[in-house]
């Protein structure tokens, strides 16, 4: 039985949470209000932006999840998620002497550049400009300097229970399909994300970093038109819009989606994970089967 901490427990956290508990670990949710949790997770109220609040880590932890999400879009918002709160758990883990055996940290995608369709893999140059990208590649930084073996895991777009955007713009038909070329899009099930920490924080040899998408990097105008047809609602119509340039920042979550690239996840799979849900397909027709 492993003793681990998820800092930063939300959706994503909560579901790894239950999955370790019903394995048998013993599991501690950090968060700033964590009466939420799930049965089987120990809450633990902390702010990972005050460092006052970090003094009561449980002892002897065997491995930390970080899988706090930014406040907002916006610098500062996602300057306190990825590098300063890291910063504070990293010191606040050193301070009280824990020998952990494994940090992963879940990262993102968007911290690489290119948007012309190109396929990007863990040895793909990392190199977006924008705030989201540099705050997310220095919380890699730090956890990779760390006294511990850490992992990062870059996630696609997550999607699932709750997260169903998507399908609700078709639904409403204030979705749009891009016009011009494919804008490619990455995405992994919510579920899939926890099944992925879970299977990286026990896996013998992990590599420092991993790519965590499922098979299928889909253009977004595919992904709106099988919807529509699943809903049985008119296919969204064609918008032109202009090409999102290196480094622009994005006012909204749709806009931001728009940076077109095809990530592989060969890595994970050679690592011996299987995905519950390996494409859009899979995973949006079980959302909608629950709504029925």
């Amino acid at each position: 039985m492993a003793r681990i901490l998820i800092a930063g427990c939300g959706d994503v956290g909560a579901t790894l949470g239950r999955g370790l508990n019903a394995a048998g670990h013993e599991v501690w949710g950090l968060k700033r209000r964590p009466a939420d949790l799930p049965p089987g997770i120990r809450p633990l109220a902390a702010d990972l932006t005050d460092p006052t609040t970090l003094n009561t880590l449980p002892p002897d932890l065997d491995a930390v999840v970080y899988s706090a999400a930014a406040a907002g879009f916006n610098e500062a918002a996602y300057q306190a998620a990825y590098v300063t709160g890291i910063d504070n758990l990293l010191e606040a883990l050193r301070q009280a002497g824990q020998q952990l055996r494994r940090l992963l940290f879940a990262s993102s995608t968007s911290v690489y550049a290119q948007h012309q369709g190109e396929w990007v893999d863990e040895d793909s140059p990392a190199e977006a400009d924008s705030f989201s990208g540099r705050c997310i590649r220095a919380g890699e930084r730090l956890m990779w300097e760390s006294p511990w073996p850490a992992v990062a895991v870059r996630f696609g777009g997550i999607y699932g229970p709750g997260r169903t955007r998507l399908i609700d713009s078709v639904r409403a038909g204030t979705a749009a399909r891009p016009a011009g070329p494919p804008l490619y899009t990455n995405r992994i099930h919510r579920d899939d994300c926890a099944r992925v920490l879970e299977h990286l924080l026990f896996l013998p040899r992990p590599a420092p970093l991993y790519l965590a998408v499922d098979d299928d990097p889909a253009p977004l105008g595919e992904v709106l038109s099988w919807l529509a047809t699943r809903l049985g609602v008119p296919e969204p119509p064609l918008a032109v819009t202009p090409p999102l340039k290196p480094g622009a920042e994005a006012g909204d979550s749709m806009l931001r989606m728009r940076a077109s690239k095809r990530c592989r996840n060969a890595r994970l799979r050679a690592s011996g994970f299987q995905f519950r849900y390996p494409g859009y397909r899979d995973g949006y027709a079980t959302l909608l089967q629950l709504e029925d």
